[in-house]
């Protein structure tokens, strides 16, 4: 650890308990790690909330909502300036002009998002896929690529572990999340009971009459997942088209919970054996899959490995390299 106290500032678009994204969590998991190491660590947000109208705390990493906020001076002054998403390109421009390192967490495979990692001091990568990927682009567009490093999105299994219920459960009812699927599935299963969690982003595809064998629940903290939603829980699906990792899959492992899930390249690396999959486009097979897990012995084996792949993804030594990368980019400086 450096021998001082550092100030870092992150400049994002939105942030929890207002914006409950895997992003979002992820990014706070990561600050709220470098708070516990005695850091001042802030969040700036740059678009409009109404929900937050003041300054506020989350395990100890201060939030100012736009209009509270005052970024250029907080900035200016900053050892390191982080972000994600949309706005690493201004992060970059703001860092250059005040000579101050700055940091990209990088959570997908989209080209803005290599292009903008390439104009910071670090790129943090939320997979091995995400990188190596980073690395074919740079290396097809003749780009120098930023110091990297890999943080697989943080989830503290204590934080989620529950005794699971017995919902049939997707979180996010968007398209691109498998949302038509899950109403196909509680159509051709009336005898099971599901549950959908509004996401924080995309149309939600919720009927204008829930069928009785389902119930939606609003955009819930991750703070209160545990509590309301994987307490309820005895499968997750994740027949999303796009995912880059799947946090979601992991949390529900803390709680040896199932995951069928389609199978992209960031939920194959993220669940690994421990994943159930099945092709989006097969409404049959999901079903089938379904029916088999709940089957109590088929659970059973199901759950143990769910619990092992969650053991196995322990964040400790990614937030520990996380941390000690944010603290040599002090020593080192900016580089750019």
């Amino acid at each position: 650890m450096t021998g001082r106290r550092l100030r870092i500032v992150a400049r994002v678009h939105g942030y929890p308990p207002d914006h409950n994204a895997g992003a979002e969590w992820m990014l706070h998991t990561m600050l709220r790690e470098l708070a516990s190491r005695g850091h001042d660590v802030s969040v700036h947000l740059f678009r409009y909330t109404a929900a937050m109208p003041g300054r506020y705390d989350v395990d100890g990493v201060t939030v100012h909502p736009l209009q509270s906020s005052y970024f250029p001076q907080d900035g200016r002054e900053a050892d390191v300036l982080v972000s994600h998403l949309e706005g690493v390109p201004a992060l970059a421009a703001y860092g250059r002009s005040w000579q101050v390192p700055t940091v990209a967490v990088v959570h997908n495979t989209h080209a803005p998002s290599f292009e903008g990692a390439a104009a910071c001091d670090l790129a943090v990568y939320n997979a091995r896929w995400t990188r190596a990927e980073a690395e074919d682009y740079y290396g097809r567009h003749r780009l120098d690529p930023p110091a990297e490093l890999v943080v697989r999105p943080p989830v503290i299994a204590a934080d989620y572990a529950t005794t699971p219920g017995d919902r049939v459960t997707l979180v996010n009812l968007y398209a691109d999340k498998g949302g038509p699927l899950f109403w196909e599935l509680v159509s051709r299963m009336p005898d099971v009971q599901f549950l959908g969690v509004r996401g924080a982003y995309g149309d939600q595809e919720i009927p204008a009459v829930v069928p009785p064998n389902a119930e939606v629940l609003p955009q819930t903290p991750g703070a209160l997942m545990r509590e309301r939603v994987y307490a309820r829980t005895r499968i997750v699906l994740m027949p999303s088209s796009y995912e880059s990792w799947g946090r979601v899959g992991v949390e529900a492992m803390a709680s040896g919970i199932p995951v069928v899930a389609h199978p992209t390249p960031g939920l194959a690396e993220s669940l690994g054996g421990a994943g159930v999959f099945a092709d989006r486009d097969d409404p049959a097979a999901w079903e089938a899959e379904i029916r088999r897990l709940l089957d109590p012995k088929a659970w059973k084996a199901a759950s143990r490995k769910a619990l092992a792949r969650s053991a196995a993804l322990d964040p400790a030594d990614d937030l520990a390299a996380w941390c000690e990368a944010v603290e040599k980019l002090v020593e080192q400086g900016v580089t750019l």
